[in-house]
């Protein structure tokens, strides 16, 4: 990518614009096709277009005052309405966010400061499985919460014992996943809330990936195990409405248990003299067009789209599986049941094998500790699924017999998860960092 050019004295027409825009995005994840397996939830050019028409005629309207727009206010409270009973909340209370990783912030800080009020802690801790998303991790660095990371158990979901034992006088948090992005796993919730209400802690859920999967899921006869509000010692859950509720960007939900406690997310300030500030969430200003969006979506949609939609990603998914530990050298991570799931090798080298598949078009993400490559399944991969295994069948045949794989990032993550020193990691990829925003 070049340098930033100056402001034109002039501006360009708008087909001028509109063309260089559509130029500068050859090079992007061709996620229309079927052959990018993360970032993109596509559910079809119908859906694409509801979401771009609703979102554009809100894109001007801003959530900050609900005073100002009370179509916005409906629209959010009528889709935490929908959430609350998906997710069996009869007395839940939340907002809408920018995306889980904000929903994640608002958990954290609402554990923080409920636990500073009721139980004078100032010391705060949190105890959370090693395969949590890191945005646990960030905001334990924004919100001065100390991250009490627990390994897993051998079948990659949260080690329920070693979490109890990792629980303190200063905990404020016990977290768990529904399913876990890494592995595609569910987290033993039940037993994980049981022991989190016997210690006196909040027990928040990331179900940010699987909310609104799973309850469809469990209507189409899917065993899948309690994970939300249905479960006693659930005190807040987070669910993306950008991802399996094919919502646009950016769409998240963050609930409680009760109103009560939800006042701990909300920040005012009295004492300005622009006037009385209240706000929310993290953002001051909340794009109404994700807000309406995500309202269009639920509306248009339905339980029976839903349902149709979760058959298609549920059944493509089942057939990746099968293909993929159908295939000499590959195995499965765990015992995945949802839409995501990774998949390793104890004979080929598993990065070789991503640089290869991504030779071919195919866009996979690697994953570390173990290595391993990670799918994302939606219903637009229902079409590729012959093309994807037959593709990874002969790559993997090729690295078996000794072929060499195409130049990727094999290197690179290798040199990563080899690196003892994980502050070294980290001087890595934040160097990585400044130069692609450097440029």
């Amino acid at each position: 990518m070049s340098k930033s050019p100056r402001l034109a004295t002039q501006g360009s027409s708008h087909q001028d614009v509109l063309s260089q825009m559509r130029e500068l995005r050859a090079e992007d994840a061709h996620w229309r096709e079927g052959r990018t397996w993360s970032l993109v939830y596509n559910a079809g050019e119908d859906i694409r277009r509801l979401l771009a028409e609703a979102y554009t005629e809100f894109m001007s309207e801003n959530g900050l005052s609900p005073l100002a727009f009370p179509s916005l206010r409906r629209f959010e409270a009528e889709v935490l309405a929908i959430g609350a009973e998906l997710f069996h909340g009869d007395t839940a209370a939340g907002t809408m966010t920018s995306g889980g990783t904000e929903s994640i912030l608002m958990a954290v800080k609402t554990a923080r400061d409920f636990a500073r009020a009721e139980r004078g802690i100032t010391e705060p801790e949190m105890v959370l499985p090693a395969s949590v998303h890191p945005a646990f991790q960030k905001a334990a660095h924004y919100f001065g919460v100390k991250a009490v990371n627990v390994p897993l158990a051998p079948d990659f979901r949260a080690d329920v014992e070693a979490m109890r034992a990792a629980v303190g006088p200063r905990t404020v948090l016990v977290v768990g996943s529904a399913p876990a992005y890494p592995h595609g796993v569910m987290d033993p919730v039940s037993e994980l809330a049981a022991m989190a209400q016997e210690k006196g802690v909040l027990f928040h859920v990331d179900a940010c990936l699987g909310g609104f999967l799973l309850p469809f899921a469990r209507r189409l006869g899917h065993e899948l195990p309690d994970f939300d509000f249905a479960v006693p010692g659930v005190t807040s859950l987070s669910a993306d409405l950008h991802k399996y509720g094919y919502a646009a960007k950016g769409a998240s939900l963050i609930l409680y248990r009760t109103p009560e406690l939800r006042r701990h997310q909300f920040f005012t300030y009295s004492d300005w003299c622009g006037g009385i500030y209240a706000s929310p969430s993290m953002a001051g200003t909340r794009p109404g067009g994700a807000i309406a969006a995500a309202w269009a979506i639920l509306k248009y949609l339905g339980e029976e789209g839903y349902l149709k939609l979760s058959r298609t990603v549920l059944d493509t998914a089942r057939a990746l599986r099968e293909g993929i530990s159908a295939t000499p050298g590959l195995k499965l991570l765990g015992q995945p049941q949802l839409s995501v799931f990774s998949f390793s090798s104890d004979t080929l080298d598993v990065y070789a094998l991503g640089d290869a598949m991504e030779a071919r078009g195919w866009k996979l993400d690697r994953q570390m500790m173990p290595p391993a490559l990670h799918l994302m399944v939606t219903p637009v991969h229902a079409t590729v699924v012959e093309p994807f295994l037959a593709d990874l069948r002969a790559c993997a045949a090729s690295l078996a017999s000794g072929e060499p794989a195409p130049d990727g990032s094999a290197a690179m993550y290798g040199m990563l998860g080899a690196m003892p020193d994980r502050k070294e990691a980290d001087g890595f990829i934040l160097q990585f960092m400044d130069a692609m925003y450097s440029e």
